[in-house]
């Protein structure tokens, strides 16, 4: 009987490592094959949803305006309007962060895609601020479940060299979604009325699910899962997508039968990169968040400005989003993670100190200074989703970055209330102060980050 055993450990211990050489092997080939055509569909269907991501979470911020006048909304109300989409985002994260390790990245993502397009429609149909802010909150169970699970899945079929540019066009998408919110809400809402917003986003929301679910699995989780034929069968399609080759030698990897643990983020090896970037989220969030939610309602309601001039000149944050972004994607792999998140912090939170200390009357010089902040320091919030799942291994990178994005959830829930608070009894200047303050934290946590820069998630995370 001993015997027996000591030749079953043999055997079991010997299909453990041919286990371990495969996966590793499999782990070489998805890094040799360069860009293709293949990673092109993938992109663009989980970019959708991420577009149809954004566009939900900013449809309320467009439609406000009118609301707060058709409701009689207080301030303190219309600050916990925009806050409820986040409490259920703070769900939602935790929840699919975990779903998207179990079920894969794959069908998390495409559930929560649904349930954003189920709740957009019963937004639609809300007639008080107690119906709205209900829905918001179930709303945002999807929009806080499919962002984290999305940048999970594009960032596993990238591979080391030029990463960042591949993801960074992905996450385009995602600003693109809030100047479309932002466009679509300055025609519509004054003409067809608030509404329009929220049903013109059911039926996009729907088909965008089932696009979803007909991507392909990400081969890095399967091959966590001991899935490897599965696994094969993907990186075998991914080859055949291009006769092109960047040899990559097979280099041993992270033990593959280890299960994702809540707790391992707090593991000597990750404790610090934790907390690290869990101060980015909230920092950035809360800056950024807290700006673009509000603009247009004080643009209207501060500063007398009509609803449509108010507006279009929150779409303008938008789109110098857009337009920094642009830059970052061409240079964010040659600057690095580390120094962009620093310099956009630096950047956004000195251009607000002069509406702190000198005043924000003059709504031009706010204008100005705003867009141009918000433009700078939104991208950091675009390269965290780049950064948070590649400082984290594949059977902890979904539940990691969920864990980043709740306090994205909290600090951008803390954000528009304080703003309700505060423009009640301290007035707009010591918004924007204290916005400077909270970038230069972000800023201080920035210059503490480790760099990723073409470095294969392998090699980052162990």
């Amino acid at each position: 009987m001993p015997t027996q055993r000591l030749r079953d450990a043999d055997i079991g211990g010997g299909a453990l490592a041919a286990d371990a050489s495969k996966a590793a092997e499999l782990i070489a080939r998805i890094e040799s094959v360069p860009f293709s055509r293949w990673h092109v569909w993938p992109r663009v269907i989980m970019g959708s949803a991420t577009f149809f991501d954004a566009f939900t979470a900013l449809a309320l911020a467009s439609a406000m305006p009118v609301l707060a006048r058709l409701w009689q909304l207080s301030t303190l109300q219309i600050g916990l309007l925009l806050t409820a989409t986040y409490l259920g985002q703070f769900v939602g994260a935790l929840l699919f962060g975990w779903l998207g390790e179990r079920i894969g990245r794959v069908k998390a993502a495409s559930f929560a895609t649904a349930i954003m397009a189920i709740g957009s429609l019963a937004c639609a149909l809300t007639g008080n601020f107690s119906q709205m802010f209900v829905c918001r909150i179930v709303q945002g169970i999807g929009v806080g479940g499919e962002m984290p699970v999305a940048a999970t899945y594009v960032n596993e079929l990238s591979r080391a060299k030029g990463r960042g540019r591949f993801f960074m066009l992905y996450e385009l998408i995602f600003p693109l979604g809030f100047l479309a919110a932002g466009i679509l809400g300055s025609r519509l809402v004054p003409v067809y009325g608030w509404q329009s917003l929220f049903v013109l986003g059911v039926l996009p929301g729907v088909f965008i699910t089932f696009l979803v679910l007909r991507l392909p699995e990400s081969p890095r989780w399967l091959i966590q899962q001991g899935r490897l034929a599965e696994a094969e069968g993907i990186v075998k399609q991914i080859e055949a997508s291009t006769d092109k080759r960047n040899p990559v030698a097979v280099e041993p990897i992270a033990d593959q039968t280890r299960k994702s643990r809540w707790s391992e983020l707090f593991s000597p090896v990750y404790r610090h990169r934790t907390l690290i970037v869990w101060i980015i989220w909230a920092t950035a969030y809360g800056v950024t968040n807290g700006l673009n939610n509000w603009m247009a309602t004080l643009y209207n309601t501060v500063y007398r400005l009509p609803l449509q001039t108010s507006l279009n000149a929150a779409l303008m944050t938008n789109a110098m989003q857009v337009l920094v972004l642009l830059v970052c994607i061409f240079v964010i792999d040659k600057v690095g993670r580390r120094n962009w998140m620093t310099a956009c912090f630096i950047i956004g939170g000195v251009l607000l100190v002069p509406l702190g200390l000198f005043g924000a009357d003059d709504v031009t010089r706010v204008m100005i200074l705003v867009t141009v902040s918000y433009g700078i320091m939104s991208t950091v919030n675009t390269v965290l989703y780049l950064y948070t799942p590649e400082i984290y291994p594949t059977r902890m990178r979904a539940i990691g970055t969920a864990a980043g994005t709740c306090w994205l959830r909290l600090a951008s829930a803390a954000g528009p209330y304080l703003v309700g608070k505060l423009l009640g009894s301290s007035g707009i200047e010591s918004i924007f102060l204290i916005f400077a303050g909270v970038a230069m934290l972000g800023a201080l946590a920035a210059t503490q980050a480790i760099e990723t820069r073409n470095r294969r998630l392998e090699e980052i995370a162990p």
